[in-house]
């Protein structure tokens, strides 16, 4: 399999690859600009955007756009996450032409009706309500507040009750005038599709698209990470804790290995955090680590769900794991790291779904394809010494981050945690290497 890429004179990136055997294709359309694009009156708007775009076009009420995708058996969808916006879909190859009309004319053509406006309003308001009710949901908000403390980058993606109250179908064409330009753009497809086909129907539908005056990456805030806490005694079954640290960016020479040392330590039941803390001491039902990155930041975080009476143990023995990461790591550890994602990177390329959304990634943020053996040559290059020293830069003297909702008043503070740290462990340090 072999990715072809085409580049419209507006800037508009066309990608596709082929996946043969395939009956169908998985495509989309994404955008380099999400919720960390809206400006302070905007929260919530990105993803209110994404709601709207399936209310109705020139040439389609919201029941004709539901109905042309279903009437074909395929799927529509999108999705808004902090720095993306994509709009997806999933088809036998005879309607990819469909899906891409469908797609092209609710990017382009929404209407943004005022009745279907306040109804979607509505719906996200609900959504508020619902996460608010979901503590393993709402607590990772929470954490991405305390992470970026007063940043745009740190506001919840739906955003408030009073924002999305307050937009009106103005505010909406002029966040998408603003930020839905080409050079922003890549329309990616795979599976059982025809590369110049669907450069010919991209060209049609969007080749007219002006270029953006503005430099919208140059106007995005840079994200600083602040670190702090979060806490929050509800009356509830079990506690919901996030404790974390900054992590690396997209572009970083430690990207990978992050990734990896996530895995070591708590990527699944064979991880230290698991085995340790729930295997072996009892001290919570759930417990896993995530590494998130950004074009400039990351997240290296923790969660663990428990009762209310472990807290006390449990937020010292994750500490104290943190910190023994940063005196040794084992080569057996990154062997078995190396292969979960070998064994991940594999499985998902044999999904046009998670290929195509691969695709638009990578060349949003690289600039171009990674090939599989790139990538496995990047992974073979992590070594058991560097993740020692990346888990002490990480982790030892670095400010945490903690978000917690429930029975907690037996959890320590996140000065009390970083003092373990600090204590706990002596590793090795490593300077920021970030390119």
């Amino acid at each position: 399999m072999s990715v072809e890429i085409t580049k419209l004179s507006n800037g508009l990136t066309v990608a596709t690859e082929v996946m043969p055997a395939l009956e169908s294709a998985a495509l989309g359309v994404w955008v380099k600009a999400g919720a960390r694009d809206e400006t302070e009156g905007e929260h919530g708007i990105a993803h209110l955007l994404e709601h709207m775009a399936f209310k109705g076009t020139s040439r389609r009420t919201a029941r004709q756009i539901a109905e042309e995708i279903e009437d074909v058996g395929g799927e529509l969808n999108a999705a808004t996450s902090v720095e993306t916006t994509s709009y997806y879909a999933r088809v036998l190859k005879e309607d990819v032409p469909l899906a891409f009309d469908i797609l092209s004319d609710i990017m382009l053509d929404s209407k943004f009706d005022e009745e279907e406006l306040e109804r979607e309003q509505q719906v996200i308001l609900q959504e508020i309500g619902a996460a608010e009710d979901t503590p393993d949901d709402i607590v990772f908000d929470h954490f991405q507040e305390t992470a970026f403390q007063d940043q745009i980058i740190g506001r919840p993606i739906l955003g408030t009750r009073d924002t999305v109250r307050s937009f009106t179908p103005d505010r909406l064409r002029s966040y998408l005038a603003r930020h839905y330009s080409p050079e922003r753009i890549v329309v990616s497809a795979a599976g059982a599709v025809d590369h110049d086909a669907v450069v010919r129907q991209i060209e049609a539908a969007f080749g007219r698209m002006p270029r953006s005056e503005l430099d919208m990456a140059a106007q995005r805030p840079t994200a600083l990470y602040t670190g702090g806490e979060f806490r929050e005694t509800r009356d509830l079954m079990d506690a919901q804790m996030v404790l974390g640290f900054e992590g690396r960016p997209y572009y970083a020479r430690d990207f990978y290995s992050s990734q990896i040392l996530s895995l070591i330590l708590g990527g699944g039941m064979s991880s230290r955090l698991f085995q340790e803390i729930r295997e072996k001491r009892g001290l919570c039902y759930a417990i896993y680590s995530f590494h998130w990155s950004y074009s400039d930041s990351g997240i290296f975080g923790v969660h663990a769900a428990t009762g209310e009476e472990e807290l006390a143990e449990l937020a010292p023995v994750i500490a104290e794991e943190l910190a023994r990461a940063s005196e040794g790591i084992h080569d057996a550890e990154v062997a078995r790291a190396r292969a979960q994602m070998r064994s991940s990177l594999m499985m998902s390329q044999e999904s046009p779904s998670s290929r195509a959304g691969q695709i638009a990634r990578q060349l949003m943020f690289n600039g171009a394809i990674i090939s599989n053996t790139e990538l496995l040559d990047r992974l073979s290059a992590v070594t058991a010494g560097r993740l020692t020293e990346l888990a002490a830069a990480t982790f030892l003297d670095r400010a945490p981050t903690l978000a917690a909702i429930g029975p907690i008043s037996r959890l320590p503070s996140v000065g009390e945690i970083a003092g373990g740290l600090t204590a706990a462990g002596a590793g090795p340090k490593l300077a920021a290497a970030h390119h």
